[in-house]
């Protein structure tokens, strides 16, 4: 279900018994998307919701042409890192001490959906 959607910026929710159990939201810049946000609710983890709604954005992403796309995760969130590396991210840098709550670094994810054309 798409929530709200702007030239730039695009969210999405999942719903089960009209609650709210799962969002994502990415901005568009340029020819690249910018995984802005994702969550999945503690209670509905480890069921596959999450790889759902990740593959529904990157269909979504794919209709508006754009290339690639990039996201951030806390150093310290291994299971984010682990889902991305399963969904076919790719880490390529760090950003140090990007959270401002806690100095923690950020891992920086792409992943390219439309590789250049030689």
């Amino acid at each position: 279900m798409e929530l709200e959607k702007e030239d730039f910026a695009f969210y999405y929710v999942m719903e089960y018994q009209h609650s709210l159990v799962a969002y994502g939201g990415y901005w568009k810049i340029r020819n690249e998307a910018h995984l802005i946000t994702f969550a999945v609710h503690p209670s509905f983890r480890r069921k596959g919701l999450g790889s759902q709604l990740l593959q529904y954005l990157l269909k979504e992403i794919e209709k508006q042409n754009l290339d690639k796309v990039t996201l951030e995760v806390r150093s310290s969130n291994s299971t984010a890192q682990k889902f991305y590396q399963e969904s076919g991210f790719k880490r390529i840098a760090i950003r140090p001490q990007y959270y401002i709550d806690t100095n923690e670094d950020a891992i920086i994810y792409w992943k390219i959906l439309h590789p250049p054309l030689d």
